[in-house]
């Protein structure tokens, strides 16, 4: 996890160096153009299997609602410091928590309630609605995590009959098919060293989602999630030492609050899991 969130604040660190030069959907599409050449292995072996019925319209939808994600969340880092994004970006699994409960029915027990309602207070503190007015950036970033939120709904549900790599793979596949309209509406020439740079952001996020996806399956989520706050601290520290942006203690402060509230409903969760599968006390012997 560690691996991880540095990777993603690599990620971050290059868009945000690529700045407004390129169009968000044209620096969009280029990063999952380069990242579909390193899962087309997958994609090729997905295609021959062919798709489970019903699961069409599924990939579909996910590949919209990513698009539009990736084109937000492009747009914000482009034109917001890089701890402002990191935080924001903490509400997604929020949004994911209360999206289970619209669309698939889950209980939302009153502790869940209350975290969710500490998680959106944490959000206010970094937004800082009415004490200062709030810019195209912090709305695109707010969209972003609506619409990423949107993104792991799909997957989850995808994820009761398809395998983690075919999912990543037809994401990855949509995504660049969606992204390719809209990029060419406002493409602009693409320097060798830009190119570069998004092959760069691909090859960071891909490392990130492995080690990811590694370190869930070695370590439960009650470990693993508050590793992730690190990210907001390292963000911060590449702000402040690469692109000279000051330290927002709002910022630190409301993303602390958030991923609090995460880990406590991480922390939960995995309790009332180990509950169901853990035999009473006296049930076994020695």
């Amino acid at each position: 996890m560690l691996a991880s969130g540095a990777s993603f604040v690599g990620v971050n660190g290059l868009v945000r160096w690529l700045g407004t030069d390129l169009p968000a959907p044209q620096a969009a599409f280029l990063r999952f153009g380069f990242g579909l050449l390193f899962l087309l292995p997958s994609v090729w072996q997905g295609v021959r299997r062919g798709v489970t019925p019903g699961t069409l319209p599924l990939y579909a939808g996910r590949g919209a609602v990513h698009t539009v994600a990736v084109v937000l969340w492009f747009y914000a880092m482009a034109r917001l410091p890089v701890a402002e994004v990191t935080a924001i970006g903490y509400l997604n699994p929020v949004l994911v928590t209360l999206g289970a409960v619209v669309f698939f029915g889950e209980r939302l027990a009153l502790r869940r309630v209350l975290a969710v309602g500490v998680a959106i207070c944490g959000a206010l503190i970094v937004l800082r609605p009415g004490l200062r007015e709030l810019g195209s950036g912090q709305l695109a970033q707010l969209g972003a995590a609506f619409c990423f939120a949107g993104s792991y709904l799909f997957a989850k549900r995808l994820s009761q009959t398809e395998g983690a790599a075919m999912v990543v793979a037809m994401m990855s596949l949509f995504v660049t098919l969606g992204l390719l309209p809209l990029a060419l509406l406002v493409w602009v020439p693409v320097t060798p060293v830009q190119l570069a740079a998004l092959a760069l952001v691909a090859v960071f996020a891909t490392v990130a989602h492995y080690c990811m996806s590694r370190a869930f399956a070695v370590a439960p989520l009650t470990v693993t999630q508050p590793v992730t706050f690190l990210q907001l601290v390292w963000a911060t520290l590449l702000g402040a030492l690469v692109f000279g942006e000051g330290v927002d203690g709002f910022v630190l402060l409301g993303g602390g609050v958030i991923i609090g509230a995460i880990s406590y409903i991480t922390w939960r969760e995995a309790r009332l899991k180990r509950g169901v599968v853990t035999p009473a006390a006296g049930a076994t012997g020695d």
